[in-house]
């Protein structure tokens, strides 16, 4: 009898070690809305890739390994933090229970603006292969502090971005998309 209690544990323990680990390292989140188009789908079933943003908090850390002295005292990225150009998600600064997709044009330390809907990071004028549709739309010049992101729909013309709301704290950031899983179609991996 105790082997049969043994095993059934063991499956259990097993059973709680995948399911957090598939809860700590990704996410679905369904499209809503047109701000994403043509990259992204009102109604698509993505898979975010919470991990690759996954913050080290280094002080704990140096408690926790010997012989770790930690000079900096911050988190640091567990794979990179986001680039410009990747498609992430993350928390509505103006209301943290809804999430938004959005595609990350400026970084920490970046200047941002947009002239006659040519958006130019540090003066340098951005390509922008993914834009199908495009805007006459301007914005001054914005500048992001440490740990703050300028994010764009790909659909500028009906996007509620950074160009409304200002930039996304580092924290709100939930994850990168990975790929679109539905409906089947649309299977896409993104880069």
């Amino acid at each position: 009898m105790n082997r049969v209690v043994r095993e059934l544990l063991e499956a259990v323990v097993l059973a709680l070690i995948v399911f957090m680990v598939i809860q700590t390292s990704v996410r679905n989140f369904k499209v809503d809305g047109s701000s994403m188009n043509p990259t992204l789908e009102g109604g698509q079933y993505l898979m975010v890739n919470k991990l690759v943003y996954f913050q080290l908090d280094m002080v704990r850390l140096s408690r926790i390994v010997p012989f770790w002295k930690e000079e900096r005292p911050d988190s640091r990225f567990a794979v990179h933090p986001p680039q410009q150009g990747e498609v992430i998600v993350f928390h509505f600064p103006r209301d943290t229970s809804k999430d938004f997709v959005k595609r990350v044009i400026g970084l920490p330390g970046d200047t941002v603006e947009i002239h006659g809907g040519k958006v130019f990071v540090n003066d340098s004028y951005q390509e922008e292969p993914y834009i199908t549709r495009k805007d006459t739309s301007s914005m001054k010049p914005m500048r992001m502090r440490a740990k703050e992101y300028f994010v764009m729909g790909d659909n500028r013309r009906s996007s509620n971005d950074s160009r409304s709301w200002g930039p996304v704290p580092e924290g709100l950031v939930l994850g990168k998309v990975w790929f679109v899983y539905w409906p089947f179609s649309s299977l896409q991996v993104l880069n």
